[in-house]
C-alpha cells in the first residue's frame, strides 16, 4: 500500500504538479465566474445602473474611503510584523508599508500576485541588505497572517451565521456551521502546537528555515488580520443599499468567501470572480444597485490604491536612476573641480643652428 501511495505521488510530481494543477483551479475558477456573470447580468440596464450610482449617499462614499484607507494601513502592518519575525529589525516602517502597500495593490490588480508581489518587494527590500530568501520568508509570514485572519473572522461569521454561506457554497446550514468550527478548531489547535516548544516552530530545510511566531504573537497577527478584513467588509457594508437590509456579519461572510475565490482565481484585481460571487450570494438585491455598489467599491479599493502605488513606485525608480545619480555627480564636480585649461602657450622661436660645415675632403 505505501508503495502504491509512493509511485502515486512520483507520477502526480512528474506528470502533473502543483503548478500546473494550480494553473487549471484558476481557469477553472475564472471560465466558472465569467460564465456565471453572463448569464447573472442578462436583462441588466445599464441607465438603471448609472441611477443607482448617483443614489448612493455622498457621506457614505466617503465614510467607505475613510474605511479603505484604514485598511491599507493596517495592511502595511504584515510586512512589518514579518521583518520583526524575520529579524530584520534594521528595516524601518516606512519602508515596510512602502513595500506592503506597492507590492499587494499592484500585485493584486495585475494578477499572479506571488510572483508579481514578490518582485515588488525584493526590488525595495535589496536595497536594505534582504536577500531573496529573505523576501520569500516575509510574504510566506504575510500570506499567513492573511489566512489566519480568514479564517478566524469566517469561522465565527460561518458559525454565527451559517446560512451567509449557504447561497454561495449550496451547503446546508449545518454543514456551513461544522466548518465553521472546523476553522476555529484548527486555529486552537494551532495556537497549542506553537505552546508546545521552539524546535517545533521551525519550517523549512536546505538553508530555508523560518521560525513562526510565538503564540503570543500569533494573536497579534491574527489581530492584523482581522481590523484589515473588518475595515474591508465595512467599506463594502456602507455602499450597500439600504432595502432589503442585510446585517453586517452575514455581509461579512459573503464578502470574505467573495475574496478568497478571487484570490484564489489569480485574475487580476479578482475580475469576474469576486463579482460574480457576490451577485450570486445576495439575490434579495437588485443587480443594478448591487453593480453599483461594486463599482463605487472598485474604484475606492483597487483602482484608487493602484493608480496611487504605480505613481509611488514610479517617481522611486525615478529618484534611484536619475536624480540621485545626477546630484552625486554634481557633488563630486563641485568637491573636486576639474583644473583650469591653462592658457595656451605662446609659441617661442627656435634657436636655430648654423649648419655644419662640411668637412673638406682629404687630399
Amino acid at each position: 500500500m505505501q508503495g502504491l501511495l509512493t509511485a502515486l505521488k512520483r507520477g502526480f510530481k512528474e506528470r502533473i504538479g502543483w503548478k500546473r494543477l494550480g494553473i487549471v483551479a484558476s481557469l477553472l475558477i475564472i471560465s466558472f465566474a465569467i460564465a456565471t456573470l453572463w448569464r447573472t447580468l442578462k436583462g441588466v440596464d445599464a441607465a438603471v445602473i448609472l441611477t443607482a450610482l448617483t443614489e448612493i449617499p455622498h457621506h457614505r462614499i466617503g465614510l467607505a474611503a475613510l474605511c479603505v484607507v484604514c485598511a491599507f494601513c493596517t495592511l502595511t502592518f504584515y510586512d512589518f510584523f514579518a521583518l520583526r519575525t524575520i529579524g530584520k529589525k534594521h528595516v524601518p516602517y516606512r519602508i515596510a508599508a512602502l513595500s506592503s502597500f506597492t507590492s499587494y495593490s499592484i500585485g493584486h490588480n495585475i494578477g499572479a500576485t506571488v510572483f508579481t508581489g514578490g518582485a515588488i518587494r525584493f526590488r525595495i527590500y535589496s536595497d536594505y541588505g534582504l536577500n531573496a530568501i529573505d523576501v520569500a520568508k516575509i510574504c510566506f509570514l504575510s500570506g499567513l497572517t492573511f489566512w489566519l485572519g480568514n479564517l478566524f473572522v469566517l469561522g465565527f461569521g460561518m458559525a454565527y451565521h451559517p446560512d451567509a454561506a449557504s447561497a454561495m457554497d449550496l451547503l446546508p446550514p449545518a454543514m456551513n456551521r461544522l466548518i465553521a468550527l472546523g476553522c476555529l478548531a484548527g486555529i486552537g489547535a494551532y495556537l497549542v502546537w506553537l505552546v508546545t516548544g521552539t524546535e517545533r516552530r521551525k519550517l523549512g530545510q536546505n538553508g530555508w528555515t523560518v521560525v513562526l511566531p510565538s503564540a503570543r504573537l500569533t494573536l497579534l497577527q491574527i489581530l492584523i488580520g482581522v481590523v484589515d478584513l473588518g475595515f474591508c467588509a465595512l467599506a463594502m457594508y456602507l455602499l450597500m443599499p439600504d432595502q432589503p437590509g442585510i446585517d453586517f456579519v452575514s455581509l461579512a461572510v459573503v464578502f470574505i468567501l467573495a475574496t478568497l475565490l478571487g484570490f484564489a482565481s489569480h485574475a487580476p484585481g479578482s475580475l469576474g470572480v469576486f463579482d460574480a460571487a457576490m451577485l450570486v450570494a445576495l439575490p434579495e438585491f437588485s443587480k443594478e444597485q448591487l453593480l453599483a455598489t461594486l463599482l463605487v467599491f472598485r474604484v475606492l479599493y483597487f483602482v484608487i490604491p493602484f493608480a496611487i502605488a504605480i505613481s509611488i513606485m514610479g517617481m522611486r525608480e525615478l529618484w534611484l536612476n536619475v536624480v540621485r545619480p545626477w546630484q552625486k555627480r554634481r557633488k563630486v564636480n563641485e568637491t573636486f573641480p576639474r583644473a583650469a585649461t591653462p592658457a595656451t602657450a605662446i609659441p617661442q622661436p627656435v634657436e636655430r643652428l648654423e649648419p655644419v660645415k662640411r668637412l673638406k675632403s682629404r687630399a
